[in-house]
Order: structure tokens, then sequence, then C-alpha cells
């Protein structure tokens, strides 16, 4: 067995990679800009060397966290709307191939999920849902302690559940969706009506006086300072991402809601918004559920790949366990 396993978390802006033990303490890591504008051969090549600066020669497996859509039990990644040339890429193969490590692959969004299950606000919970509120909405789901991917390996775009059936295509998600009206965008178009309509000076103000600047931050900033009109914008955020956790709780049931993501940063001045708008319209049994902030911060998606390669590693040492990777890992 490995006393150590190595994790990639990589997106548009960066690459990370760090060496990280069993306890999900992180022993040594990496971070250099992905550059995506060169194309999937470049990015792969800068992946295997900001691993490879993290080891130690000992490690037998690498987990990585990859943006989607992808399929996790081929370990290809689909399409990339923010990084060109990335479409059937073969991405496990590839970087098991450079690193010579036995890889397995996953949405950023579900390693997440169980990053937090395995080392943050999850521990303990054997069913859980998490959702990362952002400048989109993604998830992932715990299930009898393994994560849920589905026939595909696409479960849980829980961004994607529709919160109202007549929504215009007025956003860059599906239309109705939760992610097209409660994501970051969403609350700063709100907020943008609201100068339209010669309100949220204040929130215009940190905008520099520019409207088209407006985002979610700056609406934060301001219902933390107690702006009636930020606080109304968050208000109707609130409303709709409570009922995407009422839908979440009464489909999945999990015993904690989990929430991370730059819009969760706000704190208990939206959660607890949220909270309210579970505990008035969910049905009885799933009031209580906790709804509480991610733990793990930026490195949800580091300890969520770095949590797939120790299961790698489990299945390869015994084979009764481990069932989450039987499908994904390549030797």
């Amino acid at each position: 067995m490995a006393d150590v396993v190595i994790a990639i978390d990589f997106g548009g802006t960066n690459i990370r990679a760090a060496a990280v033990d069993r306890t999900g303490r992180i022993l040594q890591r990496e971070r250099v800009p992905t550059y995506a504008h060169e194309g999937p051969d470049a990015v792969i090549s800068r992946i295997a060397e900001c691993a490879k600066r993290v080891m130690c020669g000992s490690e037998r497996f690498i987990g990585v966290a990859s943006p989607g859509p992808l399929d996790p039990y081929n370990g290809v990644v689909l399409g990339l709307p923010n990084l060109p040339g990335w479409t059937n890429v073969h991405l496990r193969d590839r970087v098991a191939s450079a690193t010579g490590l036995s890889c397995a692959i996953n949405n950023d969004a579900n390693l997440a999920a169980l990053g937090e299950h395995r080392y943050g606000a999850g521990r303990g919970h054997n069913h859980l849902v998490y959702f990362t509120w952002s400048t989109g909405i993604g998830g992932g789901v715990i299930i009898n302690n393994q994560l849920l991917l589905g026939a595909h390996g696409f479960a849980a775009e829980l961004g994607l559940i529709s919160v109202n059936v007549d929504g215009a295509i007025d956003h860059t998600s599906l239309p109705g969706s939760l992610e097209g009206y409660a994501a970051g965008p969403g609350i700063a178009r709100l907020a943008q009506a609201m100068v339209t309509d010669g309100r949220a000076a204040r929130i215009l103000t940190l905008a520099q006086g520019d409207a088209g600047r407006i985002t979610a931050r700056e609406v934060g900033i301001a219902a933390n300072e107690g702006d009636l009109d930020a606080l109304t914008i968050l208000d109707r955020a609130a409303w709709i991402m409570g009922h995407g956790c009422i839908n979440a709780l009464h489909t999945f049931d999990p015993s904690i809601i989990i929430i991370g993501g730059s819009v969760s940063i706000m704190g208990d001045v939206l959660l607890d918004r949220v909270r309210r708008v579970v505990r008035e319209r969910a049905l009885p049994p799933y009031r209580a559920t906790p709804i509480e902030v991610a733990a793990l911060g930026d490195d949800c998606g580091i300890l969520g790949a770095a949590a797939l390669a120790w299961e790698m590693n489990d299945s390869d040492g015994d084979p009764g366990s481990g069932a989450l990777v039987h499908a994904l890992i390549r030797h």
C-alpha cells in the first residue's frame, strides 16, 4: 500500500497538484497556469510535469478533478466549453501514460463532494448532497458512502434542476434551471435590474458606478453591510436555492447538505435564508437536515481527487473495497 497519492485539480486558469496522505494532509503542492489556449496536448503535458514535481517516487495512484462534462468510466473528457479543443480527450489514459501512475478522473464537483465527505464538513455522514454555488451550480451526491455516478457517469448535475418550467432562455444554462436563476450571474442580473429601476445605489458604488461590472461579490459585500436592496436580492436567490435544496432532500434523503463555492463565502447572511426556505417548505421529516458551508475551501477539488486516488489504492489491495473505482481504474 502507498503512503502518499497524487492529486490534480485543473481548470481554465490553473493546474494544481499535491501529494496527499491518507488523512488528507497535503504534504507538498504545486500550481502552474493552465494556458488553456495552447490546447489539450500542452495542458496534459503541463499536468504531468506538475504532478512529477510533487512525487517522491513511492506513489502508485493519481486522481484528477476535471471540469465536465466527462465520462468517468472510460476516462474521457467529452467537451469543455471554456477550454478549446477538449472534445473526446482520453485524459485518464494520457495522464497515466505520462506519469506512470494508475489514474482515475471525475467531474470536479463530484470530487468536491467526495473530498468533503472524507475530509471536510461531511465526515461522519453516510449520505450527503454537495452543491457548489458559484458562477455556475454543480453538485455531487454520496449514497451509502459511495459517490453516485449514474448509468453514464453524469449523475448529480444539480444545477440543472428545473425551478421554473416556463423559464426563458435568457442565460447560458438550461431554461428554467436552478443555475440560471441562482448562480452568480443570476444574482448579478437581479442587481443590474434594480439599478435600471433607480435602486441598489450601494451595489452600484461598489461596482465603481458601472452596472455592467456588478457581480455577486458586490451584492454580498452590500448585504453584509446591511444594505436592504442587496438583502432583497439575496432573499430571491435564497428562495430559489432553497427550493433546489428541497428537491435534493426529497430525492436523495441526505443527512446533510453542504454548500461550497464562491457564493457560499457570503456565509450565514445567505445560507440562513436558504435554511429558512427549507424549514418552511420541505416535508416535515426533511426540515431539520443541516445545511452547512463546505470546510475545505479551495482545496476541495485537490482533496476530492486524493480521495479518489486512495480508493484506487484500497481497491488494488482488497478487491472487496473501493467499489467506486472498479470501473475507473487503469492499471
